[in-house]
């Protein structure tokens, strides 16, 4: 998982470090729920999750750390498949996606993440720290698909899962629109056959690293 900050005490799990930063993220969401990221301000968040707002300055400086920190937390819970083949596991990963945005709460934390790091270089920086990371984890899959002779040996798996992702940001932040099921599947199965094509060929032709290598 990919934070924004790290305070000091994180490292105790239950401490009150820990709780704070609970109840300040429980209560971004449920701000952006009430009023969207339009709404959201330092004093609403403080009144609401009852931290005092010196504190809320000193951890996380202004409401973007705390979207993007916040952003970084809920994506955990989208887990990675391993269902033995890559168009399974394009497959379920695409509908835990389209399954994590068809809230509007989390829809609304994307766009404030995003419209952060167009205005702020500390966010901009963890928003491509973030997608970094959620696309090297994900990559995995690919990695295994190449081992399993299912793609090409120099499919780059980063541009594989970049693929995937990108029908959703375009329905959330260009097309204004919510995603489904139906979205899912497409997404999956374009994917699948543009990899299997080739599409997403390394320009060096370097083969994909062993999932071991990380």
């Amino acid at each position: 998982m990919v934070t924004a900050h790290h305070a000091p005490g994180e490292t105790r799990p239950g401490g009150r470090t820990a709780r704070t930063r609970q109840a300040v993220l429980a209560a971004v969401f449920e701000e952006l729920g009430d009023g969207g990221y339009a709404a959201l301000s330092m004093e609403r968040i403080a009144q609401r999750s009852g931290i005092h707002l010196a504190t809320l300055y000193r951890r996380w400086r202004c409401i973007e750390g705390m979207v993007c920190e916040l952003l970084a937390d809920l994506s955990a819970d989208v887990l990675l498949p391993d269902t033995g083949s890559l168009p399974g596991d394009l497959r379920a990963l695409s509908h835990a996606i389209g399954a994590f945005y068809g809230d509007a709460r989390r829809r609304s934390l994307i766009e404030a993440v995003v419209s952060a790091a167009a205005r702020d270089p500390e966010a901009e920086a963890v928003l491509r720290e973030f997608f970094d990371a959620r696309l090297t984890l994900a990559g995995r899959m690919v990695v295994r698909a190449v081992e399993r002779g299912e793609l090409p040996a120099d499919t780059d798996p980063k541009e594989v899962m970049s693929a995937l992702g990108a029908p959703f940001y375009y329905r959330i932040l260009i097309a204004r629109r919510p995603v489904d099921a139906a979205l899912a599947e497409s997404a999956a199965t374009a994917v699948w056959a543009a990899a299997r094509a080739g599409a997403y060929a390394r320009p060096d032709g370097a083969p994909a690293k062993g999932a071991g290598e990380g």
